[in-house]
């Protein structure tokens, strides 16, 4: 029996890049995703010691991109059987009379667009096949609305429904649809966010334990080794201090 592939998008950091790494120990072949080429390269060496893996560079939220790297994956490669549906990114955290056109666009081209984009490029294998898993990353932000947070909760919103019509779309070719909606994770979302101002971003995790890329990985790889009659349709995950999107138990 072949090893299951895995493609995994923003595999270069956070929860993608952890996401890939125990993939890696646990019987998965990985197709690495990813804007930063460097990075892609570092990973995919580290990662063929532990399995067999294939890199592709593009930006998911450039459509042209998406199709040319996925459409170039060979016969050995191209019957993707797990779509992990991880880039995404925050930027800015205005009201909406303050907020950023740039900032904006770049939130609904890489949390929605760009989703919509790599999906229906592996759908079609999946549905030829009738067998195929894709689980998108979400985030509570798409559960609930928060203070300044309009327009990331509307994409992180559109992400969950998106998943909930992808689970409807596939049942009938078997094809399971899972999605995962973490809370506070510390990785380099908050940096992003704030442009790179390291001390406002370190404060969002102050006076708490986060969430970590690892916590939220092993929740994809408890989703994808369950029985196969049996799907994860909906998680929410927070670190033990935090109850919702803004109550956060913090220390002094």
């Amino acid at each position: 029996m072949r090893q299951r592939i895995a493609l995994v998008t923003g595999a270069t950091s956070g929860i993608g890049e952890a996401t890939a790494r125990l993939l890696a120990d646990n019987g998965f072949d990985l197709i690495l995703c990813g804007r930063r080429s460097e990075r892609l390269k570092i990973l995919e060496k580290e990662l063929s010691a532990r399995c067999r893996t294939c890199s592709l560079v593009f930006d998911v939220r450039n459509r042209e991109e998406v199709e040319k790297a996925v459409r170039s994956l060979d016969k050995t490669w191209n019957q993707v059987d797990v779509l992990i549906n991880n880039a995404g990114n925050a930027h800015g955290l205005e009201p909406v009379q303050a907020g950023n056109y740039v900032d904006w666009d770049a939130m609904i081209d890489i949390n929605v667009k760009g989703l919509l984009y790599v999906t229906k490029e592996v759908l079609p294998g999946m549905v030829e096949r009738k067998s195929g898993h894709v689980i998108n990353i979400g985030s509570i932000a798409g559960k609930e609305v928060y203070p300044n947070g309009n327009v990331y909760s509307a994409s992180k919103s559109a992400v969950d429904s998106l998943t909930r019509g992808m689970r409807i779309d596939l049942n009938p070719h078997g094809i399971k649809v899972t999605s995962i909606h973490p809370g506070l994770v510390e990785t380099e979302f908050s940096l992003v966010r704030f442009k790179g101002d390291e001390r406002r971003a370190k404060d969002v995790y102050k006076g708490m334990h986060p969430l970590a890329g690892e916590d939220v990985a092993d929740l994809v790889l408890y989703t994808l080794t369950r029985p196969d009659h049996v799907v994860i349709a909906d998680l929410v995950v927070f670190p033990k201090a935090q109850a919702s999107a803004t109550v956060v138990k913090r220390e002094e």
